[in-house]
């Protein structure tokens, strides 16, 4: 049995703690006292286009590549995949936008360090497997790089601190692209918070449940949802992240629920995230699914799935809420985040499929109230100014709106929205909740990645900021 003190890295691999403290002592508390000017020398002219390169063009990469086609102020100087299928893409892509044909890299798993020494390469975006993303990002940090980085940023602890670390040894930032922060809906309910209409918080209730049976097994030659093959016979997300669930019991994608609800409830700046407890239920969904479609026969029946199909974190915050994040992927579910925000003046549910308000003294009675003129009326400044040109974006515009801040925080080298200790703290979820299941759900202390300037960190304003 693993137990939790044998993946507390509170304190980073370093040759000696004091040698660290010495070496990012007036870094780190630059990053704290004044996050917006960090390492604040711009990476070019204001006026000059940023010279952007993409690690990664699968499906992801390629939605961030096209959305970056449509604009005016960024030059695709490089891109590299080890499929030159998707190579092929890219470039197909490019050209029909009118670019210039990048510099191409690919050649092996390594390729990409060959593209981060380019002199021509500002800002990088990563989007890779899972496993790929820390040890990239780290790459592109210490290469002086703006990094934006896909999720999740990290599979473990050590990963966490990896990413912090580095970004406090070079000053290079890194940017989690977590687009759910940017969905209509929650902006405006985040307007809603910051204006004090649910009063203090209290709890939430965040996650991801998504069906994803017919993307985790999936080889590309029969109907999308009836594929049984994944790993080496799998194509796409199957190739690799179905791996995940035969070896992982653990909520291995906890940042599209938890990310909108950690700026809601100020986490990292006045706010941290304390501990975490953790339950799964059985993993059965999979099985089921693989002997539906291929038989009982069919050698991926056999299979021993670890994963649970459910599982279930609460984590407590030091001001005292609380927020339950559930990761259900492997049943029919339609899509939800399953959004709640309780406060001790009223509530809010909201998803695609629920909509609805409960505010003591203003709703009627004890009902609920449908949320139209509440969206309407605390509708985000930056979804009023470009919400029309947003929307064919991807994922209903979200995917315009997080690379617009991607960007524009490149191009002036500031602190992003959305920074390293975001990445590694929504991260740490997965590590958590695995020990912790492991553990009968024994509770699991967060680090503090900030290590202690959470207390003095100011919010970043998302409603007043431009991006």
């Amino acid at each position: 049995m693993i137990k939790p003190s044998n993946l507390d890295k509170n304190i980073p691999r370093m040759s000696s703690r004091r040698s660290f403290v010495k070496t990012t002592a007036l870094a780190s508390a630059g990053i704290a006292m004044v996050p917006d000017m960090a390492f604040g020398k711009k990476l070019n002219s204001y006026n000059d286009k940023l010279k952007l390169a993409f690690i990664g063009v699968g499906l992801r990469g390629t939605n961030h590549l096209n959305n970056a086609l449509h604009r005016k102020d960024v030059e695709i100087t490089a891109i590299c995949d080890i499929d030159p299928r998707r190579i092929e893409i890219a470039l197909e892509h490019i050209d029909k936008a009118g670019f210039k044909k990048p510099q191409v890299f690919g050649k092996n798993d390594h390729d990409y360090l060959n593209l981060l020494e380019l002199k021509e390469v500002d800002a990088v975006i990563i989007a890779t497997p899972w496993l790929w993303h820390t040890k990239m990002a780290v790459n592109a940090m210490k290469a002086g790089k703006y990094t934006g980085l896909e999720v999740s940023a990290a599979n473990t602890i050590e990963e966490c601190w990896d990413l912090v670390n580095t970004h406090e040894e070079t000053g290079s930032h890194l940017m989690i692209l977590e687009n759910v922060n940017y969905r209509r809906d929650v902006l405006a309910v985040l307007n809603m918070v910051k204006q004090n209409v649910f009063g203090e918080l209290l709890h939430f209730t965040c996650g991801y449940q998504h069906d994803l049976r017919g993307v985790k097994l999936n080889d590309g030659k029969t109907a999308y949802g009836k594929g049984v093959e994944f790993g080496e016979k799998g194509i796409s997300e199957s190739a690799w992240r179905t791996q995940h669930s035969l070896l992982r019991n653990a909520d291995v994608y906890p940042t599209h629920g938890l990310g909108p609800i950690a700026v809601m409830a100020d986490v990292n700046r006045g706010n941290r995230f304390v501990s975490l407890t953790s339950h799964a239920t059985k993993a059965i969904g999979l099985n089921k699914y693989i002997i539906d479609n291929g038989g009982k026969d069919h050698p991926n029946a056999k299979l021993k799935w670890k994963q649970g199909d459910i599982i279930t974190s609460t984590i407590e915050t030091s001001n005292g809420e609380t927020i339950i994040v559930t990761h259900n992927v492997n049943t029919p579910h339609p899509y939800s985040l399953g959004f709640k925000v309780q406060g001790v003046q009223g509530l809010t549910d909201f998803d695609y499929h629920t909509q609805r308000i409960h505010i003591e003294g203003v709703t009627e009675g004890h009902g609920w109230e449908k949320m139209d003129a509440w969206f309407e009326k605390y509708d985000h400044p930056l979804w009023k100014k470009y919400g029309a040109s947003a929307n064919d974006a991807g994922h209903g515009g979200i995917d315009f709106f997080v690379l617009n801040a991607f960007v524009e925080s490149a191009k002036e080298n500031i602190t992003p929205p959305m920074d390293v200790y975001d990445a590694a703290a929504w991260s740490a979820v997965t590590p958590l909740s695995e020990v912790s299941i492991e553990n009968n759900g024994e509770p699991q202390d967060f680090p503090d990645f900030t290590r202690g300037s959470w207390i003095n960190r100011k919010p970043y304003n998302w409603i007043k900021e431009n991006y």
